[in-house]
């Protein structure tokens, strides 16, 4: 079990980055067409870029980690179902996710 403070961060964490997202895409949208325009100037681009910087560091998206959903397990992440591979394993076990079967032979 990872620690309740990590696991909080990292809650907190994606809350801000749902928070600023629209934001962010805004301002990339703007310096991707200021980059595109014929009249470039780059003033202007590093106007966008300075408004960017000035959003939280935790507002990033390449900030987020993966966590295991029951455990807050950082590694072994399994995307499709959302927990760590030792988790994974024991629900496979018990049967309780469907579809799935620990292979013997």
């Amino acid at each position: 079990m990872a620690k309740t403070s990590v696991v909080a961060r990292e809650k907190k964490r994606r809350k801000t980055v749902q928070k600023y997202a629209a934001k962010r895409a805004e301002l990339k949208e703007q310096m991707r067409q200021l980059k595109t325009s014929e009249d470039f100037n780059p003033a202007d681009a590093q106007a966008i870029a300075e408004q960017l910087q000035k959003l939280p560091r935790n507002a990033s998206p390449v900030r987020l980690h993966n966590r295991c959903a029951l455990t807050g397990r950082p590694r072994g992440y399994i995307r499709t179902f959302g927990v760590c591979r030792n988790v994974f394993r024991e629900l496979a076990v018990e049967g309780k996710i469907p579809g799935v079967r620990k292979s013997s032979w």
